[in-house]
């Protein structure tokens, strides 16, 4: 279900957009609508590699390790 949304642009970007778009055979619509679905699910590339290079450094831990109470209670 495709429902309706207002926005804001200058006026001279909106002429040129859509001039854009007829120049390649589309539409404002349809260009928008490309972005938005670009932009929804584009993932954050700088966010997934601070995960991974955490996830790096976690791997040298090693889990398996118990300590003792008095080790815990170390400062």
């Amino acid at each position: 279900m495709l429902r309706n949304i207002t926005l804001s642009a200058d006026e001279q970007l909106i002429v040129r957009a859509r001039e854009k778009a007829v120049a390649s055979q589309s539409t404002l619509n349809v260009e928008f609508r490309k972005w938005l679905s670009g932009y929804a699910t584009a993932k954050d590339d700088a966010a997934i590699d601070r995960f991974r290079s955490v996830m790096k450094e976690l791997a040298q831990a090693d889990p398996g390790r118990s300590f003792s109470r008095d080790e815990m209670n170390e400062r």
